[in-house]
């Protein structure tokens, strides 16, 4: 394994900057030729030859070339082709003139049976072997890092004069053939308020890789030690850094070694192969518009963790969070409301694979049932869309309203209010383990069951340890504790907290309806593996809100005796506003902009 050492720049500084300048500045055939005949004097192709593309290397016998070709097109994130040879094919016509893949690379890692078994200067000695093989040619970060530096971002490890940090994470490749294997990225730190200017810098250059994967804490894609780099070296953060990472083509000797064919051969990390063609900055698809400039939003503090989306689908959260801040009843909310809550909300919920909703505030203690009818519509609305986003859903609810909130559910799911029901759980706190062991497997807080818990219209505990409603009464005999659960979260790491008013349970719906047609962001929340996803829009498109299923919802929770939060009366309205008068014309905008 490459791990190399921490970087260091102490030696003679004025000769070893000159020297940075003047590999920066050389032209690839000739840095080519430098290091065909050995007199390269650089551990690394980082920051050579700046603005011109170089290429990851992968040399297989010919019977397995298409397979990895369609390996590489699979998860095009870490492996760009740029071009695949002919058999017995040294040069790459397209990409350089007279040069020889047998030589032209620093150092080559040689695998025998799938097992790595040793570094190589150069590959003539196996020149019979390879006439029977094909060279894929594979993007690299290195070809954006100088656009990047243009762009005014630091390169922490052009900096230090060192390898790029990388690392094996627990992102799966999609597989192909015999070719399996997870993804390694590379690592790095960028200054916290230059992550937007990298990140879009390297999305508009797909054949090195794109757009980062992911940012933030490494634990999250299965890095334990960022100090332990499986290759490369050690690169050394500055305070205000964040750790960026992106898909990285030492994936494809990952794949080699899971293929354990009789031979085959890699670039050493680092040691990339440098073409003649000049990096340009590529964009995808119409992506000519600024609305397909990616953002990036920090939705967690701990552990920390970013997520990204284009500014189109930015803009209409926005939009609908702007709507959210109407104030209909004088109620005195807009003090509430926080910018780009709502859309960090709901770019952390896009990235759980599990959610628990609460909801129910029994304000009415002089009715049967006491509950309001602001809260249900809103929780059901969003986990109508969680659901068909695939995502895990449980709602938790006081005991005493258990069975009537699953009957609830069960009509919502007849009537067409949502498409298949949603577990209804009760939370009993009997101790301090409690809110742990529901939370977690076996009350393990690395093992949470849920990554989201989301709170909407629900009642906390005061000071004095009671519940009060609006009007100040106190609810406590009515209440189970399960604001418990969220407090218990702080020493929960992973876990993430939300709550949102019963019309924000709407716009978040509405929100993961438009992140999930957003190409950027499901590149990052699927950190770019696998084929472009087949956006499922009518399955999306069913869950959304409509009048007709709200009015619907509306109706059975009057039936059940649910009652106005404002007013106590039996009809529809919600906190005392009717619900043709206010609430459909809120959903109709709603869906307006979500849809547009």
């Amino acid at each position: 394994m490459d791990t190399g050492n921490s970087c260091s720049s102490t030696y003679n500084e004025k000769p070893a900057m000159q020297r940075i300048q003047a590999l920066a500045s050389m032209v690839p055939a000739t840095a080519r030729n430098l290091i065909r005949v050995r007199r390269f004097h650089a551990s690394t192709t980082s920051a050579v030859s700046q603005g011109y593309k170089q290429a990851n290397i992968v040399i297989v016998n010919k019977k397995f070339a298409d397979d990895f070709e369609k390996f590489c097109l699979a998860n095009s994130g870490a492996l760009p082709l740029l071009y695949r040879s002919k058999p017995g094919e040294w040069g790459a016509p397209p990409l350089s003139s007279n040069s020889d893949i047998r030589t032209d690379c620093l150092r080559y890692r040689k695998y025998e049976k799938g097992i790595f078994t040793g570094y190589l200067k150069n590959l003539m000695q196996y020149t019979e072997h390879l006439k029977e093989m094909v060279t894929f040619y594979v993007g690299c970060s290195y070809s954006f890092e100088s656009a990047v530096l243009e762009a005014g971002v630091p390169i922490r490890n052009v900096e230090q004069r060192c390898n790029v940090s990388m690392y094996r994470t627990n992102i799966q490749c999609a597989r192909v053939g015999g070719f399996q294997c997870n993804t390694v990225v590379s690592m790095r730190p960028i200054p916290v308020d230059k992550l937007d200017v990298a990140v879009q810098v390297s999305h508009c250059m797909v054949d090195a890789h794109g757009a980062p994967i992911h940012i933030g804490h490494p634990g999250l894609i299965g890095i334990d030690n960022l100090s332990v780099p499986d290759f490369g070296d050690v690169v050394e953060a500055h305070p205000g850094d964040v750790p960026v990472f992106w898909a990285c083509g030492v994936t494809g000797a990952e794949a080699v070694s899971s293929l354990k064919s009789p031979l085959a051969f890699t670039h050493a990390p680092g040691s990339m192969f440098l073409t003649d063609l000049r990096s340009e900055r590529l964009v995808t698809g119409d992506g000519t518009s600024r609305f397909e400039t990616p953002q990036v939003f920090c939705i967690s503090e701990t552990p920390p963790h970013y997520s990204v989306a284009s500014l189109s689908a930015v803009e209409k959260i926005r939009a609908l969070e702007r709507l959210m801040q109407q104030d209909p009843g004088d109620r005195g909310i807009k003090h509430l409301f926080i910018e780009d809550q709502l859309l960090k909300a709901s770019l952390s919920l896009s990235h759980a694979k599990s959610v628990l909703i609460t909801t129910g505030f029994p304000t009415h203690f002089n009715h049967q049932p006491p509950e309001e009818t602001d809260g249900p519509p809103g929780a059901i609305a969003m986990a109508a869309m969680l659901q068909a986003q695939k995502k895990g859903v449980v709602i938790v609810t006081d005991q005493r309203a258990l069975e009537m909130n699953k009957k609830i559910i069960e009509e919502a799911v007849e009537q067409g209010v949502m498409q298949a029901p949603v577990p209804v759980v009760s939370y009993q706190d009997d101790g301090d383990e409690s809110p742990l062991m529901f939370l977690c497997h076996d009350g393990n807080p690395q093992f949470p069951r849920f990554d989201h818990l989301v709170a909407i219209e629900r009642a906390g505990m005061a000071a004095d340890g009671n519940y009060y409603n609006a009007r100040k009464a106190n609810i406590k005999h009515l209440v189970d504790p399960i604001d418990k659960l969220f407090l218990a979260v702080k020493n929960i790491p992973g876990i993430v907290t939300t709550g949102v008013s019963n019309w924000a349970g709407y716009a978040m719906a509405c929100a993961l309806h438009i992140l999930s047609n957003c190409t950027v962001h499901e590149r990052y929340l699927h950190k770019a593996i696998g084929f472009p996803k087949v956006l499922d829009v009518d399955r999306y498109t069913a869950a959304l809100p409509t009048i007709f299923k709200e009015e619907k919802l509306l109706a059975l929770l009057v039936k059940h005796g649910i009652r106005s939060g404002k007013t106590g009366n039996l009809g529809m309205e919600v906190d005392g506003m009717l619900f043709h008068d206010v609430h459909s014309p809120m959903i109709k905008k709603l869906l307006e902009i979500t849809l547009e």
